[in-house]
């Protein structure tokens, strides 16, 4: 096993960018400037594996609202703080004044110690005519893996609702259409990945596992010109209040997929209430059958436990 390359990061004013080495393996944009309708919202992006290879994609031409790695939620009451258009029951997909901004206000921690790389900062939740709904507390952590062949990102958000009244979080299922349950941590990979795995905890694969629960969900992809494969794998946090988590997941006609804590059932997210969820990425060079798969999930799990202490949670 050989010791993984020292990690670094540096701040570019509205992101940071995390090294290995001399390896760039993650940009996360915290103070974002894209358009209105792409809802503006902090994102990972690019996201490469301890090889060097990209696995996240920004502003997809099919979906130009689709962020690397970012926390969105489509069906906000009736705010859209994913991007895009919003689905109406009866109506489809319409294009509304609803597209709301995630804006960062401050930097409250960041640097390394022994753990890895850690970041924390406040934001404030605009709607699109001005209202503001939300204030969030977002943690990060990245830290190298036990192999020299992953990493982890430990992604957590404390939203509180400053509305001054309830706040049902759904999903276009929720909103009538049939298996389209996405919103939270969205993953979208790179044009290359389509057609790629999904693989479940269970060997189960494929488009069948949108909407299943379970406690993880991995995507292995294999990228063009080196041919080389990649896997990324999503861990839900035993304490998400959705624990297990159904999953949205798709590998036609693009990569992507998430835990999606609102798929089938609203949530009211009540006037005053702190709502927490924690995750774990594990982004790994290569292909993975269930054996890696499985030490993976481990490493996500440890992931998550040695946040929970550090958050003294």
């Amino acid at each position: 096993m050989s010791n993984p390359a020292p990690l670094t990061w540096r701040d570019e004013e509205r992101s940071f960018t995390v090294s290995l080495g001399d390896l760039d393996i993650a940009t996360y944009t915290y103070d974002a400037t894209d358009e209105q309708r792409e809802s503006p919202r902090p994102f990972f992006h690019p996201l490469r594996t301890t090889a060097g290879e990209t696995v996240s994609a920004y502003r997809p031409w099919d979906h130009v609202w689709h962020k690397g790695i970012a926390w969105s939620l489509p069906h906000f009451g009736e705010d859209n703080f994913w991007g895009g258009p919003s689905y109406r029951r009866g109506k489809d997909y319409q294009w509304l004044p609803n597209n709301g901004r995630m804006k960062h206000e401050r930097i409250l921690e960041a640097g390394t110690d022994d753990a890895g790389f850690h970041f924390s900062h406040a934001l404030t939740w605009w709607t699109q005519p001005g209202e503001h709904v939300v204030d969030e507390i977002r943690t990060l952590r990245i830290n190298a893996g036990p192999d020299a062949e992953s990493w982890t990102l430990v992604f957590e958000t404390a939203m509180t609702n400053e509305s001054g009244h309830d706040i049902h979080i759904g999903s276009p299922t929720t909103e009538g259409r049939e298996n389209a349950g996405y919103g939270g941590l969205f993953w979208r990979g790179p044009r290359e990945f389509t057609g790629g795995r999904i693989v479940g905890p269970d060997g189960r694969t494929g488009e069948e596992l949108r909407g299943s629960r379970g406690p993880w969900l991995a995507f292995v992809g294999q990228h063009d010109d080196t041919c080389r494969h990649s896997t990324v794998l999503i861990a839900d946090d035993t304490a998400n209040a959705q624990h297990p988590p159904e999953w949205f997941a798709r590998s036609e006609p693009f990569a992507c997929f998430g835990p999606a804590p609102f798929f089938s059932k609203e949530v009211t997210f009540a006037a005053g209430e702190t709502m927490v969820n924690r995750y774990a990425v594990v982004i790994a060079d290569g292909d993975s059958g269930q054996e890696r798969l499985a030490r993976l999930a481990s490493v996500a799990t440890d992931a998550l436990r040695q946040a929970k202490v550090k958050a003294g949670a």
